[in-house]
């Protein structure tokens, strides 16, 4: 479902009747008659609509966690707020980007348009921006062939699809300014080379049994889960294009199941 244009044409559908309203059909009825349900109704909402559109559109949008591709950092079912102007002004359901404010960085938690379907978000940790050369070998994560820092934090184990339970391991890991928590399950293959798809300008990219590497092109993003061994990201279906860019997340402002993370900054 597009939201962002069923918005805007309840905004021009609204605004429209209240401009017919207020130059044409008020004249037509006496000064403390009512106009009509059809046109009442529409003029109440279009305020409302108008408000919603533009916070939606170029301050904060909300977005529900639908998967565990970024345990532990946002739990299934956690609602999420994403800043839509951090990365620059975008008119919205065009998604065209007019004004320039901040450049993504690494290590920060971006949403953005699925590439292969950009009907669809995703939210993904950003792990190398234009010019820089992934590689991720073994399960150790490198950039520009400097090994990411990452320390041991214990096991972790969480539920997965109903009553499975997936036990693994937690890693502190430090990308740019941001230190965050991510997934590795020894049990798991380095990579499923299988599901690695002919994406766009895949040539950057060359793949082997323990890994990749890939040099992220100019104007895209290189993405991963901190789930790393359960997450579909840029090392299977490729870069996301400066285009796709929606916006930071930066807080869980809701969850049904856990009322403590409520107020969470995403870090």
């Amino acid at each position: 479902m597009n939201f962002p244009l069923i918005m805007l044409i309840l905004l021009i559908i609204t605004g429209g009747i209240s401009l017919l309203d207020r130059f044409v059909l008020r004249g037509q009825r006496a000064p403390e008659a009512h106009g009509p349900w059809w046109v009442e109704y529409p003029k109440s909402f279009f305020p409302v609509i108008l408000i919603v559109f533009f916070l939606r559109s170029f301050l904060v949008e909300p977005f529900k966690i639908p998967s565990g591709s970024m345990i532990p950092t946002l739990l299934v079912g956690d609602f999420i707020l994403v800043n839509k102007y951090t990365y620059g002004i975008r008119l919205p359901v065009v998604n065209l980007k007019i004004m320039d404010v901040n450049e993504p960085k690494r290590g920060e938690v971006m949403v953005f348009r699925y590439p292969e379907n950009p009907s669809m978000d995703y939210i993904k940790r950003i792990i190398g921006v234009p010019g820089d050369s992934v590689t991720y070998r073994d399960k150790q994560l490198s950039i520009n062939n400097i090994p990411v820092k990452t320390e041991p934090e214990g096991e972790y184990a969480y539920v997965e699809s109903g009553l499975n339970y997936i036990y693994t391991r937690r890693y502190g890991e430090s990308l740019g300014e941001h230190s965050y928590s991510i997934l590795i399950n020894p049990e798991v293959p380095d990579m499923h080379m299988a599901g690695v798809r002919p994406f766009p300008l895949r040539e950057n990219c060359s793949y082997h049994d323990s890994g990749f590497t890939c040099t992220v092109p100019e104007g895209n993003y290189f993405t991963m889960g901190d789930n790393r061994d359960s997450s579909s990201d840029s090392r299977y279906w490729g870069f996301v294009p400066e285009r796709n860019i929606v916006g930071k997340a930066f807080m869980i402002w809701w969850n049904f199941s856990d009322l403590k993370r409520i107020g969470l900054s995403i870090k």
